[in-house]
């Protein structure tokens, strides 16, 4: 999917909704887990439902993966079925040395060599750009880098500072927020992903994830990528605020991508689980629309 067709369904939807497709068997509904393929039947019905208020939709690999073959037969299956129109995002957060990287992309890129052709791959970038270009070298395929991660571990290393003019003493104090934006000239490691990913081969086709609970920095990204999209994590079941988001975050092009999984696909256990996920999904719609 290109850039001008993702912006086109979000004007035509109104929204800028991706919906996490993380099937966790422990959360299914019951009659749901009589089905021969319970993962992809689940995953179908959510689609079904969402479908009029979402532009993407993610499968984490990893509620995949633990399943084994049917795992991956269940992914297959789902990534089959999400309309071609949606934008889609293997959520596997790989990175690896080039030529791993390079079979990494071709797993989830090459429809003939592995049955699947996402538009786009979540990659760790702390190897650095040789582990990313595999990614970016499949013609009109997206990579969504982790920049600034919605954990409360991110503090550990994308919060490091480099050229420093406030003291790690004055970062650890929690000096006001507006503060921190103002200088300038105090660099974060996460604007240093940015800031190099830049610099690369195809970085026209660079998103980068921003965890919703700390959208208060959407300032700083902005001023690093002002054009880029970002895939933001977090409004939902995490905390996150789509209003904070929203007024930091948007762009000319609106920009983002804002994601929820367990408040729409969990929003209730029972016969009526997609019923519920629709209306959720359409509240939230409704509330990007206003934004938009």
């Amino acid at each position: 999917m290109t850039r001008e067709q993702l912006i086109e369904q979000i004007k035509l939807k109104k929204s800028f909704l991706c919906v996490g497709l993380d099937p966790d068997l422990k959360k299914l509904p019951k009659h749901i887990l009589k089905e021969p393929d319970a993962v992809f039947e689940f995953n179908k019905r959510i689609i079904d439902a969402t479908l009029p208020y979402a532009v993407a939709y993610k499968p984490n690999i990893a509620f995949y993966e633990a399943l084994g073959p049917r795992g991956w037969n269940s992914l297959q299956r789902t990534l089959g079925y999400i309309p071609k129109d949606c934008f889609t995002i293997a959520d596997a957060k790989r990175g690896d040395i080039g030529n791993t990287s390079a079979l990494y992309a071709q797993a989830f890129f090459d429809k003939n060599a592995s049955g699947m052709s996402f538009d786009s791959i979540t990659v760790a970038p702390y190897m650095g750009r040789d582990s990313v270009t595999p990614f970016l070298e499949f013609k009109d395929k997206w990579v969504i880098l982790l920049a600034l991660t919605s954990n409360e571990g991110s503090a550990d290393f994308q919060h490091l500072v480099s050229n420093p003019r406030l003291s790690p003493a004055d970062i650890d104090a929690e000096i006001p927020h507006s503060q921190v934006l103002l200088d300038t000239e105090n660099s974060y490691l996460f604007e240093e992903v940015l800031r190099r990913s830049q610099t690369w081969p195809n970085a026209n086709r660079l998103m980068y994830v921003v965890g919703a609970t700390q959208a208060h920095l959407l300032k700083r990204i902005r001023a690093v990528v002002p054009d880029g999209f970002l895939l933001i994590p977090g409004v939902g079941a995490q905390g996150g605020s789509l209003d904070e988001v929203c007024r930091y975050g948007l762009n000319a092009d609106v920009g983002l991508l804002v994601n929820a999984a367990r408040s729409i696909i969990y929003a209730s256990s029972g016969a009526d689980f997609a019923q519920k996920a629709a209306e959720e999904a359409k509240r939230m719609q409704q509330e990007m629309a206003q934004y938009l």
